[in-house]
């Protein structure tokens, strides 16, 4: 007898408690459905199932041995949904969440572009600084930039690094001159960004040592990184920002960059799922895309 159809048969009869109830669920015989177990147990030679007349019971070994035939049979299915994805395009709903800057300027265009060759898949984009809970909140996927808290059943993959610079406006480095080192932007008013009510540190990389922290103090603390980059047009500070997102401002000229000299601090980009024993086609697809043109964007 096929040895994973007897694991089979041995789970649903567990599940379902009697070996009538099983043969009628797999469309068997009640004496094949006993046949399958006694299969296991003289393989194994070992008792997996107590029976009497009312009622069966797992044996301390059954209980041990159900659990590791779940976990077999669940990887053999997801090893046959391999080749079956190799055969089909991603369908369904893909539920993403995203921090709301990053995600409407670099990750829904890709997105976007993904569902466009993949007609039968469909995108719910949630775009929203607010850490999502992946299981609660039925997301497939999320996209976190920064440190990510170590966090069990949950799978992270780099997929891109977004550089951070200093700048500040020609009118604001006019009336307070031009930082020359690190040292002297604590002299200097920075527009904060602020997420959950902290401040984080700027971060400036040093070769193999940790990197230098730069405190930043003023007045402005707000939690919109595109209302950051407009104070700073308007000449109200410092600030440190991703390059992606004041790319069009260097170049328009109404934001410099500060310290070009100073190495800029990268912070990771994440795609984070929920451990799972075969990932999806649409999300891995998704993660792919992401991975690949992500770094392009963020240049």
């Amino acid at each position: 007898m096929d040895r994973l159809t007897s694991m089979a048969v041995f789970i649903k009869a567990v599940d379902l408690g009697s070996f009538a109830a099983t043969a009628e669920a797999l469309d068997l015989s009640g004496p094949m459905v006993g046949k399958h177990v006694r299969f296991l147990e003289q393989r194994l030679g070992v008792r997996l199932l107590n029976r009497t007349t009312r009622r069966q019971n797992l044996t301390d070994f059954g209980r041990a041995y159900y659990e590791r035939c779940r976990v077999i049979l669940a990887e053999a299915e997801a090893a046959d949904a391999l080749a079956a994805d190799q055969l089909s395009e991603p369908r369904g709903k893909l539920r993403v969440t995203m921090p709301v800057h990053f995600g409407r300027r670099c990750v829904a265009p890709i997105l976007l572009e993904l569902a466009r060759r993949y007609p039968a898949l469909e995108l719910d984009l949630s775009m929203n600084d607010r850490f999502a809970d992946l299981a609660e909140d039925d997301y497939d996927l999320a996209i976190r930039t920064g440190e990510l808290e170590d966090k069990p059943g949950l799978i992270a993959r780099r997929v891109a690094r977004q550089r951070m610079i200093v700048c500040a406006s020609p009118s604001y480095l006019d009336r307070h001159g031009m930082p020359q080192r690190l040292e002297d932007l604590g002299s200097h008013a920075a527009i904060i960004y602020r997420r959950s009510g902290g401040v984080r540190p700027w971060l400036f990389p040093q070769g193999d040592q940790p990197p230098i922290e730069v405190m930043p103090s003023g007045r402005l603390r707000l939690d919109d990184l595109d209302a950051i980059a407009d104070a700073a047009v308007t000449g109200m500070g410092l600030a440190w920002l991703p390059s992606w997102l004041v790319r069009d401002r260097l170049q328009a000229g109404t934001l410099l960059q500060l310290l070009p000299e100073q190495p800029e601090f990268p912070y990771d980009c994440y795609a984070l799922w929920l451990q799972t024993p075969h990932l999806p086609l649409k999300v891995r697809l998704a993660v792919d895309a992401l991975a690949a043109a992500l770094p392009k964007v963020m240049d």
